[in-house]
């Protein structure tokens, strides 16, 4: 075999040994003897599946601050904002931070990226950018693209030809932004075009939706409902339903089900939802991440995303999913333990399951795997540790050494 990870810790308390064979997991079983090129000793430290954001903006990640700083912190100055740099940036700087924030992910074990790409720009900078990113890390990273368009399906000026040109140029699933658009009857059309131009493609669906703190955007209701009369149960996700935050229960007592018969997962994003939502609130102020308690009870697939690196909507983030599933937890108030343990699947093996991603740690499975240092994903969370070695198909792609304090406090 080519590597021996040694002694592991898996998030179900199991401890084994994973053997790899060129890409792909041969075994994971204790006490496994035979000999490897490598031996990864990962005695009583947790290894995992490797992190998966499936919500993130790359052609728009580092640039904060150009060509200025959002000083209202609302989600409508940050498109404006990133309105202006798409008319000064170029498809050399799009790769260049696209390239250099793939770098820093693959550090924090994240090894696939489902990235909204803006088609909206009439120069196809952005798409062409990330296809270039998208094949500069393939053999490391997988780079989901979605044709987004930001502007509008409709409100701008000939951009439903502009994600269907991203998608003939290789754009991997269909996505939308019905509440930008100038009525709610055209988000609700915007809607409907998305999901049959997908199932026409045989494609999947991520449609920025209701990322609002009105609660009578409803977009996500014609979203599970096209979902099912296209066909396209479990290939759809509404990404944020922020406005669920602010619906009445008896409306959500019929939304919830309705989602989980169309098999829509939902993908909040709490860093940016909590950072983006309740600005014209006084108080009490809301903080705006969908129901996900409530959803995942109801069988819903929820997965949580990163959203945004220091771009024109959010001025921090590192790329750590283990910060987001963080503060996804406090804000879901998801304390228990069975809960916490979800929190941490939210970041890695149900992001994989909506993204069709063949990652795992059995037997067959794709040779993707993260060492933390920490024991068990509880810990992991509360820590947020280095991730001592991250696997890629096979190879060695990132290390880093634990953090050594020397205490010199005498007791």
């Amino acid at each position: 075999m080519d590597l021996l990870v040694k002694g592991g810790l898996l998030p179900d308390g199991m401890q084994a040994d994973i053997a790899i064979s060129g890409d792909r997991i041969t075994a994971v079983e204790p006490g496994i003897t035979a000999e490897a090129r490598e031996v990864i000793d990962a005695k009583g430290k947790l290894v995992s599946q490797p992190f998966i954001d499936c919500h993130f903006h790359m052609d728009a990640t580092l640039s904060y601050g150009r060509p200025r700083v959002n000083a209202s912190g609302m989600l409508l100055e940050g498109i404006g904002l990133w309105g202006e740099l798409k008319k000064i940036q170029t498809r050399e700087d799009i790769v260049a931070r696209a390239l250099d924030y793939c770098r820093q992910a693959l550090a924090k074990g994240v090894l696939a990226i489902r990235s909204h790409v803006d088609v909206t720009d009439a120069s196809f900078g952005t798409v062409e950018a990330l296809l270039e990113v998208r094949e500069a890390v393939k053999h490391v990273l997988d780079l989901q693209l979605v044709a987004f368009p930001q502007d509008g399906w409709y409100r701008a000026p000939g951009a439903e030809a502009q994600v269907i040109r991203a998608l003939d140029a290789g754009v991997d699933v269909v996505g939308g932004i019905p509440h930008f658009e100038r009525t709610m009857a055209d988000g609700a059309a915007s809607v409907r075009a998305a999901c049959e131009l997908a199932a026409e493609r045989g494609l999947r669906v991520d449609l920025h939706c209701d990322e609002s703190d009105d609660p009578l955007s409803r977009h996500i209701e014609t979203l599970a409902a096209e979902t099912i009369r296209c066909g396209l149960q479990g290939r759809v996700a509404g990404s944020h339903l922020t406005s669920m935050h602010s619906m009445d229960n008896y409306f959500v007592a019929k939304l919830i089900p309705l989602i989980a018969e169309a098999q829509v997962a939902a993908i909040p994003n709490p860093l940016i939802n909590i950072t983006l939502q309740g600005r014209m609130d006084t108080y009490p102020k809301r903080r705006g991440m969908t129901r996900v308690p409530e959803l995942r009870a109801a069988g819903v697939t929820v997965a949580f995303g990163q959203d945004c690196v220091r771009d024109p909507w959010y001025p921090l983030g590192s790329g750590d999913m283990l910060d987001v599933a963080h503060m996804g937890l406090h804000v879901a108030l998801m304390t228990a333990p069975d809960q916490m343990r979800a929190a941490f699947r939210m970041v890695t093996e149900t992001p994989a399951q909506i993204m069709g991603l063949d990652f795992g740690l059995t037997p067959g499975s794709r040779a993707s795997l993260v060492v933390l240092d920490a024991p068990d994903p509880i810990e992991a969370l509360r820590l947020r540790p280095a991730r001592l070695c991250v696997v890629s198909n096979g190879r060695v792609v990132a290390r880093t050494a634990p953090a050594v304090t020397a205490l010199s406090a005498g007791f």
